[in-house]
């Protein structure tokens, strides 16, 4: 190769890189193009099984799809500051002293915003369509005509993400309810209650509901989720309680099956103190999501169970309606939807034991085990882009539900939504509040009417000639 050649080669890639120095507007335009492009990417197929990927690629999905119209808004006004930067002459000196516009590299990452943010766009259609999924999976249960009668949530949410609609509601916050634990030296177990504003009419008994949060049984706390369902429900006159219960991660001897048996011990106080709250002691139902979601399922199958109710064996835990969001419904894996690292987690911290060690205790502890026709109505949410919890575990613990349970099953799979879609307000998260309020509405009316009937049953008159 001649000298002149590789001179001339070496002065063209020093004028590149001199331009791309240069070039701030259209260097910060492809940055930002790239990263886009790859959140976008890990939205619509996000990764599972893979502990590398799979939380980050979860966060980013799920803050994506369930706040895109503040993406939208963010991705666009940032776009515009870059070529407004450019427009200006800022850092679009290519280092001689010509205006070099965007550069190469500034319409390439241009390129990519416009088409990432497109790709936001559609998600927000995911979200809108969420409703006719949901219409859909309850028609069989809920007629169209109650389901259009359902009390609007708070709209604000779906563009104002951190709107929950507090002032709709009265909540009372951090009251112990497994004081026997304590007296015993045990950990202080808190929930926190929400309440209609309106004071109940005389003889009212409003029914109730139990929130389990998540967090792969070693964190997270009543102060963070189901916070949107219970406010909405509240409004609605139900009265929530949302309850924490002890984390493996907290103690070494937090272990199966102590997290089922917190969620029972609240529920049998809220069943001790539902005068206190205007309760019907007969109607309670439970919701949960993901670790909560297991927990909410293994309250549904297990009521009465005095194997989960150490000290209470004679307490009523019996609910009448089932929500679970996005659970873990069989510890034992025999789909082989999780990795190793998940059956890890489970026998290191929440099971304490290998499954080899005492299968009976997995297969206990799994809610597709524990399915009878006795099984209460129940609906269950799941979305399809799911990184942490594979939907196909949902799609089988739902098929033998049906197959068992007398009573009515309703699956509803949100195409396009994450796990834990249903923290924070959003598009998606209004669809859902009201429409899991048309179910329980629906099963409680089924409830009172059933009441009624057996009130209103007349004994028959003796025969005569029996007299």
């Amino acid at each position: 190769m001649k000298p002149t050649s590789l001179v001339g080669r070496w002065c063209t890639a020093q004028t590149w890189v001199m331009r791309l120095r240069g070039n701030t507007a259209g260097r910060n335009l492809l940055k930002q193009g790239l990263f886009r492009s790859a959140v976008v990417a890990g939205t619509y197929k996000p990764q599972q099984n893979s502990w590398a990927l799979t939380v980050p690629t979860f966060f980013t999905s799920w803050l994506t799809s369930e706040a895109a119209p503040a993406v939208i808004t963010l991705w666009t006004a940032r776009t515009i500051r870059e070529l407004v930067r450019r427009g200006d002459g800022e850092g679009a000196s290519d280092g001689t002293g010509n205006d070099s516009g965007l550069g190469v590299e500034g319409w390439v990452g241009l390129g990519l915003s416009v088409a990432s943010i497109a790709a936001v766009g559609n998600l927000i259609s995911e979200a809108l369509r969420s409703r006719e999924q949901y219409r859909a999976s309850l028609a069989p249960l809920v007629s169209i005509d109650e389901q259009e009668q359902a009390p609007p949530a708070v709209r604000a949410g779906a563009v104002m993400p951190f709107v929950f609609g507090n002032q709709r509601r009265q909540r009372t916050r951090n009251i112990v309810f497994n004081q026997a634990a304590v007296d015993s030296g045990g950990p202080r177990l808190k929930l926190d209650v929400y309440q209609p504003l309106n004071a109940p009419a005389p003889g009212e008994k409003r029914p109730a509901i139990l929130q389990i949060h998540g967090g792969a049984w070693i964190l997270g706390s009543k102060d963070e989720q189901g916070i949107p369902l219970l406010n909405h429900l509240a409004s609605c006159g139900w009265v929530g309680f949302n309850a924490n219960y002890r984390l493996s991660s907290l103690s070494p001897k937090v272990r199966y099956p102590d997290h089922l048996v917190d969620c029972k011990t609240a529920l049998a106080w809220i069943r001790e103190h539902a005068d206190e709250y205007n309760v019907d002691p007969n109607f309670i139902v439970v919701t949960g999501g993901s670790a909560g979601g297991h927990l909410c399922a293994l309250v549904a199958l297990t009521q009465n169970d005095p194997a989960f109710q150490p000290g209470f064996e004679d307490a009523d835990t019996s609910i009448q309606a089932a929500v679970p969001f996005y659970g873990v419904y069989d510890f034992t894996d025999r789909l082989g939807l999780n990795g190793p690292q998940f059956r890890e987690l489970l026998e290191r911290i929440v099971m304490g034991m290998s499954i080899n060690d005492d299968p009976e205790a997995w297969s206990a502890y799994s809610p597709i085990d524990r399915i009878t026709e006795d099984a209460p109505p129940m609906m269950v949410i799941h979305g399809d882009r799911d990184a942490l919890v594979p939907v196909d575990g949902a799609r089988a613990f739902v098929e033998k539900l049906r197959e068992t349970s007398k009573n009515p099953v309703v699956y509803s799979e949100l195409h396009g939504a994450q796990h834990a879609f249903e923290i924070f307000p959003s598009i998606r998260t209004i669809n859902t509040v009201e429409s899991v309020e048309r179910f329980l509405h629906h099963v409680h009316e089924d409830y009172l009417n059933s009441r009624e009937a057996s009130a209103g049953a007349v004994e028959p008159e003796p025969d005569t000639a029996d007299v």
